[in-house]
């Protein structure tokens, strides 16, 4: 870590923490049901419905990844 790799660490915990919330979004995305259709029909409670999925996603990340 102290040979200069610090940045290189930190690029690979970024790249992996993005990773993982773009597999989560789309699964819990797809377990709860949320379609384009839901997005066409009623906006609001699509972005409300996907502002769950990023959050709970966010918190599955951070809890694996960034705080360990």
């Amino acid at each position: 870590m102290l040979s200069g790799t610090l940045h290189q660490y930190f690029a690979d915990i970024d790249s992996q923490a993005r990773t993982r919330m773009e597999v989560f979004i789309k699964q819990f995305a797809e377990q709860d049901g949320i379609t384009e259709n839901l997005k066409k029909e009623n906006q609001m409670a699509w972005i409300r419905a996907m502002n769950n999925v990023r959050n709970r996603a966010e918190e599955v990340v951070n809890a694996e990844i960034i705080y360990i």
